[in-house]
């Protein structure tokens, strides 16, 4: 199984990305493939981690790295696991005004299974963007 971390900006071009329908889309696209993962967005930036039949996660890789909303893309990370770490697709999200402490510690309840390095990954970029 591949597991493969990638962080991308959100291209100022697009006027701003809404969450909502990249989660749907995400969902059925990521339930007919057996991907499973974690998608973080704060409004500028994404921070996925998606894993499962390596092709089937290569192949998602790629239609992101088309897809016009990104701009940037840079892979963190990209790792043969042995099981999932993530076993719901689930998004995190932060809106603006949100309690920064409460979004911290969601974050760190959705990747509470992950290994030390992914956890240590969503937990940093959740507190930075708690300073932002």
């Amino acid at each position: 199984m591949l597991q493969l971390i990638y962080v991308s900006s959100i291209n100022p071009k697009t006027g701003g990305v809404d969450p909502a329908p990249i989660l749907v889309m995400s969902r059925r696209n990521n339930a007919r493939d057996q991907i499973t993962g974690v998608l973080y967005s704060d409004g500028l930036r994404f921070l996925q981690v998606l894993e499962g039949p390596e092709e089937a996660v290569e192949q998602a890789f790629k239609r992101i790295t088309r897809d016009t909303r990104h701009r940037a893309i840079v892979v963190l990370s990209r790792r043969t696991t042995h099981r999932r770490e993530f076993g719901d697709w689930q998004m995190a999200h932060r809106t603006p005004g949100e309690d920064a402490d409460a979004f911290v510690a969601r974050v760190g309840k959705i990747v509470a299974r992950a290994s030390d390095d992914v956890r240590a990954t969503f937990q940093g970029f959740a507190e930075v963007r708690r300073a932002a």
